[in-house]
């Protein structure tokens, strides 16, 4: 609903840049209105629309444009309009899935106990629905010797395999062989 500024200024509501222009802050002469309902009212000057809008005591709020000087405005309400598109985007961001990218770093003469350890904590990140990057980082030449890097991540992923399934083979990158595993369905 329109309401009046203490300046007396009803037609010019301040917006922020990402909203759509509403009331006088549309820039056209020639206004092509749709009702609450969805029916066309008819293109209008701009003043004729604002003053058709003021006596239904709503607002108009541009929807799109139709050419350079007519555009395509909604006469509706427009508090209850902002409302329940906040509540629309709270229920979206709800129901939306986060999954997080964890990491776990290896070396090549890692012990099996360790690697016992960091399969577990891999596994309760995968179970908890997260992507993990494995990383084997080669020290000093044993990048020489790539093969006991390959079977190190081997063994690890032998570990957790019933909960996880291959998303990116083992690749070498610098000085870390990278491999990406995602949660089984």
């Amino acid at each position: 609903m329109s309401q009046n500024n203490s300046n007396g200024n009803s037609n010019n509501r301040s917006r922020k840049d990402d909203e759509q222009p509403i009331n006088g802050a549309i820039r056209a002469r020639n206004i092509l209105i749709i009702g609450q309902d969805g029916t066309k009212i008819g293109p209008l000057t701009k003043r004729e629309a604002l003053e058709y809008s003021e006596s239904l005591n709503l607002d108009l709020v541009q929807v799109g444009q139709q050419d350079r000087d007519t555009v395509i405005a909604k006469i509706l309400d427009y508090g209850k309009y902002k409302y329940e598109q906040k509540r629309k985007q709270k229920e979206n961001k709800k129901n939306q899935v986060k999954t997080e990218n964890k990491e776990i770093r290896l070396t090549v003469g890692i012990g099996e106990h360790d690697l016992d350890t960091k399969a577990k904590k891999a596994r309760e990140f995968l179970l908890s629905g997260d992507r993990v990057k494995i990383s084997l980082k080669f020290k000093g030449r044993e990048i020489v010797h790539q093969e006991f890097g390959k079977r190190t991540i081997e063994n690890f992923y032998a570990k957790i395999e019933d909960v996880a399934k291959i998303e990116k083979e083992a690749k070498l990158n610098t000085r870390f062989l990278d491999m990406y595993v995602i949660p089984r369905k």
